[in-house]
């Protein structure tokens, strides 16, 4: 009974998810399907989920944690709560630069941060880089959410990457007096503010757009076809992109089970489920965009290795904190 009892128990794996439960169950009961591999899933906030698995040490019922921003998942990595996988298929279909060197972590799907601008107030000529939204003539015209937002935090952080640190202050210290309103709330509502006259410009993820979009609530369309997106920096690095990803935690009781829920999550089915449901841009370079990302044009992407973004998270803070970005 005990062999059998044991047997049972291997055919399962304990996903944590800072991934809201509609965008990941659906998929991951698909792995189920095609495996016979249970997936018990916890969903919850992603600071509060890795401090769950800090705090439940030897004794944690994880095997895979998900989160979003690579900044969170190199926090995961330095915290110890991740172990590296090894995976010929995951190195084989994830390009290098979405995943950690070690093996700690994989991108799972990716998006971009770039400037959105209200049509009928901005010239698109009037853009070009990140780097130039410090210029006085974007004085009192910019919305942006607060410092304590980990998706601006690694988005100066990629600036430091490509700048320096002296550089990315100087920048900081102009960009914030182009702030027009003390930021506040979440993407969406900096598109929202923008759409109502409070800025010109706003910096948000690419999938929030989508979701506006598509959104049943009419503010939420309305505010959306009054801006569009520019791709900042095409001359040179590239627009600033991150991920949502994943690792095996360190003390794992089914770690083949949580190696084959990653190696699924990276599949060309979960990866186009990804890109049709969330407007996230699929990691595999072989899998198409959503219609609707596609309709926004393609773009030249940073290529930093993201790991980078939590290696200078912290020199990202204090620059914020300096400028006086609240």
């Amino acid at each position: 009974m005990l062999i059998n009892s044991f047997a049972v128990a291997g055919e399962e794996v304990n996903l944590y998810s800072a991934r809201k439960e509609a965008l990941i169950k659906p998929i991951v009961d698909k792995f189920s399907e095609q495996t016979g591999i249970k997936v018990n899933l916890i969903t919850g906030k992603a600071d509060a989920l890795l401090q769950r698995i800090k705090s439940e040490g030897r004794n944690t019922h994880a095997d895979v944690f998900i989160t979003t921003d690579a900044g969170r998942l190199y926090r995961a990595k330095q915290a110890g709560v991740l172990q590296p996988t090894q995976s010929d298929i995951l190195n084989q279909v994830i390009p290098a630069n979405f995943r950690d060197p070690e093996g700690y972590w994989y991108g799972l799907s990716m998006r971009a941060r770039p400037i959105f601008y209200v049509k009928d107030r901005v010239k698109p000529e009037e853009l070009s880089t990140y780097e130039a939204l410090a210029e006085p003539k974007f004085n009192k015209r910019i919305c942006i959410r607060s410092s304590n937002n980990i998706y601006n935090q690694s988005l100066v952080a990629s600036m430091i990457a490509a700048n320096g640190v002296e550089k990315t202050q100087q920048w900081a210290n102009a960009f914030v007096k182009n702030l027009a309103i003390k930021p506040k709330g979440g993407d969406r509502d900096q598109i929202r503010a923008a759409a109502a006259g409070q800025c010109d410009i706003a910096i948000a993820n690419t999938y929030y757009y989508g979701k506006m979009i598509n959104s049943k609530k009419a503010d939420q369309k309305k505010a959306a076809q009054a801006v569009a997106i520019f791709w900042p920096n095409q001359q040179d690095r590239g627009t600033h992109v991150n991920v949502s990803g994943a690792g095996v935690t360190r003390y794992a009781q089914h770690p083949e089970n949580a190696r084959k829920l990653l190696e699924f999550l990276a599949s060309k089915e979960a990866q186009r489920w990804y890109a049709d449901i969330n407007y996230e841009y699929p990691v595999r370079t072989d899998v198409e965009p959503s219609a609707l990302l596609k309709s926004w044009g393609s773009f030249k992407a940073d290529s930093i290795n993201l790991d980078q973004l939590g290696v200078n998270n912290a020199e990202a803070v204090k620059i914020m904190d300096r400028a006086g970005w609240k």
